[in-house]
């Protein structure tokens, strides 16, 4: 059978999309849907045919076009803009111009790096401009009337070479209408070393003016909570508010204020009950990463405001630290600094390859000798090892973990997860009672919504017999953040600390929510111990042959080390428990 051969050729693609698109269908969802069309009939279809142009397709807020000429595809780009900033309530438009080699499929759909080119330059490009590549550039240069600016070569994503970019300002096309945020042109600041995110004013949508009180406070809590992780960089509240009442443009935010992310959202008041929004967004792709919403009453607004922050920076934090990780990934190892290096170590240590998640955590403190972080992590990767093992390390290992939580304790300051690492495991390998519990109040005070400082204080209060704080600590943990892996390894801890209490039931449910998801000694046995005691002997000795299988040299004796409570006696009836399902001793 003969293949047939692919359909390729040159052709000029343009690719452009509306500005802000998905706040304008929450705030009017019909009556955009009404403009979007207009525009596609009135303005994008007819100066297709009057510049040769073919429309490929169109989604719900842009479209992608081809032109056998570079000169009629960039005639028809200026006539797009020159009309849409003569309408007194425009749509504005991004759009990007490449010249490249497609594939044409038998439905006339155009595939390949020309297009793929065409649409980064698109995503790229300011509000009611137009952005074109070296290639366009090369083939109008002197044809038509028009300034071009030369921004130089640039990376853009999914492209691995880069691409020699140009901005078009042509003589007949009025610029795009100024906002507070862009009336002065200047210059992108250059993003800081860490995730740097900006909180804008959050729009207020109910029509009740006593209710922007309620929205600036809430903004201005979760400012103030977030610049409590030392891992981020948080823009402060005066520049955040100089674009509150304006329409912006999220990528240019980005640009302006240096940021990689920007927080927006909304609140709606509907007799005593009111709706808030929230959205995280990439700024220079404009891409969603996360959004939730959040109902309550009235009656008691600073509740709602207190529980709203707390939700929206438990859940933030995570999300940002999994947003950098998928970033760090792309770069090329010989451009890593220290930060990467961390986030390196932490994507490695989610995939318990925490052998090799050190040897990054290694890297980043000898770049950074002061970097907290690090050891803490690099210690932490020791704890786990043998946690879930449920084998001792060697002197040396425990040695080195405990002198590494020292150095993050010394050079922590007010991090809070640096504290909070640094105490869990000088009390666990290091059996510092007090020391590390200490740390870990000091991680909650510094930064009540940093989730990691709440699972900490759990493991090290509960192994230090203080079992109903360490269900609290447990249960505000996964209140800050309900899809964190750790989860399973709070509810382990819960189930150790209903043992402490006699609830055995608990314990046992507790422990069975972990096995879903890991099974190892620190799971099966919390499970077994709170069987034997609650009479349910059967289930805990199918529990123990199950741990037997997995793990033949287990022994009950291992929970000396593997549950190292601060009692002797709680540690003995561990121990017996264990015994008395058929672990040898």
């Amino acid at each position: 059978m003969v293949n047939e051969p692919v359909q390729r050729r040159l052709a000029a693609i343009l690719a452009a999309d509306v500005v802000g698109f998905s706040a304008l269908m929450e705030r009017d969802e019909e009556g955009t849907y009404v403009r979007i069309g207009r525009l596609r009939r009135e303005l994008i279809e007819p100066r297709l045919s009057e510049h040769q142009g073919r429309l490929i397709k169109s989604t719900g807020d842009g479209f992608l076009a081809e032109f056998a000429s570079p000169i009629a595809a960039l005639r028809y780009a200026i006539a797009i803009q020159d009309a849409l900033s003569c309408d007194p309530d425009p749509l504005r438009m991004r759009i990007g111009l490449n010249l490249g080699d497609v594939i044409v499929d038998d439905g006339g759909d155009v595939y390949g790096e020309g297009v793929n080119i065409a649409a980064r330059l698109e995503a790229l490009c300011d509000p009611g401009g137009v952005l074109i590549s070296g290639k366009i550039h090369d083939e109008v240069d002197g044809k038509i009337e028009a300034a071009f600016e030369d921004r130089g070569e640039q990376q853009v994503k999914n492209i691995s070479r880069p691409v020699h970019i140009y901005a078009v300002r042509p003589a007949g096309m009025a610029k795009a209408p100024a906002t507070a945020a862009s009336k002065e042109v200047r210059k992108p600041l250059q993003l800081p070393d860490k995730p740097s995110i900006a909180v804008l004013p959050f729009q207020n949508m109910s029509g009740d003016p006593e209710q922007e009180y309620f929205a600036d406070g809430m903004v201005e809590d979760i400012i103030t909570a977030l610049s409590r992780f030392k891992s981020l960089f948080v823009i402060a509240r005066n520049s955040s508010f100089t674009y509150k009442g304006k329409a912006v443009d999220i990528r240019q935010v980005g640009r302006e204020l240096g940021v990689r992310y920007v927080l927006e959202g909304s609140i709606r008041k509907s007799g005593n009950r009111v709706r808030i929004t929230g959205q995280m967004i990439e700024a220079a792709t404009d891409r969603h990463l996360w959004a939730d919403k959040f109902d309550g009453a009235l009656e008691d607004v600073f509740d709602l405001q207190d529980r709203v922050t707390s939700s929206v920076v438990g859940l933030i934090a995570p999300k940002l630290e999994q947003a950098e990780i998928e970033r760090t990934r792309q770069k090329p190892t010989e451009s890593l600094d220290s930060y990467d290096f961390f986030l390196r170590g932490m994507a490695l240590t989610n995939k318990r390859k925490f052998a090799e998640a050190r040897q990054y955590f290694t890297k980043a403190y000898e770049q950074d000798p002061e970097y907290s972080s690090a050891y803490a992590m690099a210690a932490a990767t020791l704890m786990f090892e043998q946690g879930i093992s449920g084998m001792p390390l060697s002197d040396e290992q425990r040695a080195e973990a405990i002198r590494l939580a020292h150095s993050a304790a010394r050079a922590a300051g007010d991090d809070a997860f640096a504290l909070a690492r640094a105490g869990h495991v000088l009390t666990y390998l290091g059996r510092e009672y007090d020391r590390g519990a200490s740390l870990v109040e000091q991680a909650v005070a510094v930064n009540p919504n940093l989730a990691i400082a709440w699972y900490s204080r759990g493991w090290v209060t509960m192994m230090c017999g203080e079992a109903e704080r360490a269900i609290e600590s447990f249960d505000r943990m996964i209140g800050l953040s309900p899809l964190d892996p750790l989860r399973v390894s709070a509810w382990n801890g819960s189930s150790f600390a209903f043992f402490i209490l006699g609830r055995y039931e608990d314990g046992c449910a507790a422990a069975a929510k972990s096995i879903q998801f890991v099974a190892d000694f620190h799971t099966l046995g919390a499970y077994i111990i709170n069987a034997v005691h609650a009479g349910r002997t059967a289930e805990a000795q199918e529990v123990a042959a199950r741990l037997l299988k997995l793990q033949p040299d287990v022994r009950a004796s291992d929970a000396e080390e593997a549950f190292p409570t601060r009692s002797p006696e709680l540690r003995t009836r561990l121990i017996a428990a264990l015994q008395d399902a058929g672990l040898p001793g």
